[in-house]
């Protein structure tokens, strides 16, 4: 009886150390290494275990993308943002020619400060793909499920062409899209910090704990 609770407990141990080692932490906590900025002049530094994005006034969206592409994931991350700023993660993305300059582009999750009126956050935007919203008109409805002020739980699935969110163990989309799958089956992560009107400014955009699975 022993020998098997024994055999039991290790067996649990094996599974649960296996579980743990499929994630790959997309950020080390102190440098921005495995990370390229591409478009804008926003800045990006580390301060505190987290990757904080300050917007540049007059600067379009910038991008800070993982220099690894990921095709089937599951991701998760925390971001805290400014109430007046709107920023987002790009998945699966490129940039036309393929060069740093240019144009970032590919699907979306949407991060906004939920506010008086609630938000978009979580919905799938297709950022530079000339289609706006991914996620339909009739499901993009405002909500609260984002902490406005406070550091705030994202979970991301992009399986083929089906991508799901969670804001804070809520769902919040589950699109399944084609198109978009057969113009972006792979790409970067990107962490965007948005342009901001003339005389707005500056605010700031938080992420910490990313990391990453990625899934057969």
């Amino acid at each position: 009886m022993r020998l098997n609770l024994l055999t039991a407990t290790l067996i649990v141990i094996t599974a649960a150390s296996v579980q743990a080692e499929d994630w790959t932490p997309l950020f080390d906590g102190k440098t921005l290494e495995g990370f390229t900025q591409k478009n804008g002049t926003a800045t990006y530094r580390v301060e505190d275990g987290a990757i904080v994005g300050k917007t540049n006034e007059g600067s379009p969206n910038s991008f800070l993308c993982t220099d690894k592409l990921y095709g089937d994931f599951e991701l998760e991350f925390e971001v805290k943002v400014d109430n007046r700023l709107n920023s987002g993660v790009q998945i699966r993305s490129q940039t036309k020619d393929g060069t740093n300059a240019g144009r970032v582009n590919g699907p979306q999750v949407e991060i906004e400060a939920s506010g008086a009126s609630g938000a978009e956050a979580g919905y799938i935007y297709g950022e530079a793909t000339g289609r706006g919203w991914l996620t339909p008109k009739e499901r993009l409805k405002p909500h609260k499920h984002m902490k406005d002020g406070e550091w705030n739980k994202f979970r991301v699935i992009a399986q083929g062409p089906r991508i799901q969110t969670w804001i804070n163990g809520q769902p919040i989309e589950d699109l399944t899209d084609e198109a978009i799958y057969e113009t972006h089956p792979k790409g970067f992560i990107g962490l965007q910090v948005h342009g901001i009107r003339k005389g707005s400014g500056p605010y700031e955009v938080s992420w910490r704990n990313l990391r990453i699975k990625e899934l057969d």
